[in-house]
């Protein structure tokens, strides 16, 4: 009696421990524990259509199968959309392998500065294969508001020297094409390299 009972409490340890691992990342409900917003489910920011820095129209099911990282800046940005897609570019890159299964989409909200001999070399700094897209006024207005993404030209000195206040963040989606994450602007790194690694997961 006293081996069964030895024998039963390490079968319920290791148990414990297995679902303990299985279960790492997700809150009690099952759920992954994201660190930026999970918006799973929700009605907007459900795809875009526009053509890339070389004139081909781009879908969201283009990228099916990666965990796909779509960002609204503007090439003259000083330091959010620099910065955002760096982080990006070293979050790949420390995920090592997996890193390929991410994509990196920039979605310019000043087409009239951001042409696509502009927008090219800008995103193709850095990550050679980041895609850049680029539509009309209308194109450019409807979609933020399809993702409910903010941006307002903000004038300078002069007519071309304006800057645009825009929304500072990114929305994440999975291998499947749906939209899971926005992640804000200064959450970091390793809160974006956890997140993509769960979804590159299957959560």
């Amino acid at each position: 009696m006293a081996v069964r009972r030895a024998f039963l409490t390490i079968a319920l340890a290791t148990a414990a421990a297995l679902a303990a691992a299985l279960t790492a990342g997700c809150d009690r409900a099952g759920a992954p524990q994201f660190k930026a917003i999970d918006i799973t489910g929700a009605d907007y920011a459900q795809g875009f259509d526009l053509p890339d820095a070389q004139g081909q129209r781009r879908t969201l099911a283009d990228f099916r199968g990666k965990v796909t990282v779509v960002f609204f800046g503007f090439t003259h940005c000083p330091d959010v959309c620099p910065t955002t897609m760096l982080e990006l570019a070293e979050v790949r890159k420390a995920l090592g392998a997996d890193g390929a299964r991410v994509a990196g989409v920039f979605i310019t909200v000043d087409p009239e500065r951001d042409t696509p001999e502009v927008l090219g070399p800008y995103v193709s700094a850095f990550a050679p294969d980041f895609v850049a897209l680029r539509g009309t006024p209308d194109e450019t207005r409807a979609l933020a508001k399809a993702f409910k993404v903010f941006y307002n030209k903000v004038p300078g000195k002069t007519a071309d020297s304006y800057s645009i206040d825009h929304t500072a963040g990114a929305y994440v989606f999975d291998a499947q094409g749906r939209v899971r994450l926005f992640t804000r602007y200064g959450t970091g790194a390793e809160a974006l390299k956890h997140d993509l690694a769960l979804l590159l997961a299957g959560a």
